[in-house]
């Protein structure tokens, strides 16, 4: 189990980039949530099996076509068991 905190910085707000995370964590089935930052960035919030919250990484990195990501900001936090699906915020 692998829990990270993603700030994502770039045209990130105003084009579908946290519902589009939204549909991809439930694909990978991991678990957290996406949220606008009034500095127009995004935070991520991603738990779940390793190899799932890599690949869902791997796509915050480009994010959906109508994005540009600049730059993801990465930290690991301490699991939480609060958690029920992935939603946007």
């Amino acid at each position: 189990m692998k829990t990270l905190m993603a700030i994502v910085s770039g045209r990130v707000q105003g084009v579908w980039f946290r519902g589009s995370t939204q549909s991809e964590a439930h694909r990978l089935k991991v678990l957290g949530y996406a949220k606008n930052l009034p500095d127009g960035t995004v935070e991520v919030l991603m738990q779940g099996e390793d190899t799932d919250v890599a690949e869902l990484l791997v796509w915050l990195r480009h994010g959906p076509e109508t994005a540009r990501v600049d730059h993801v900001a990465l930290s690991t936090e301490t699991p939480r068991s609060d958690l029920t699906g992935f939603r946007v915020l």
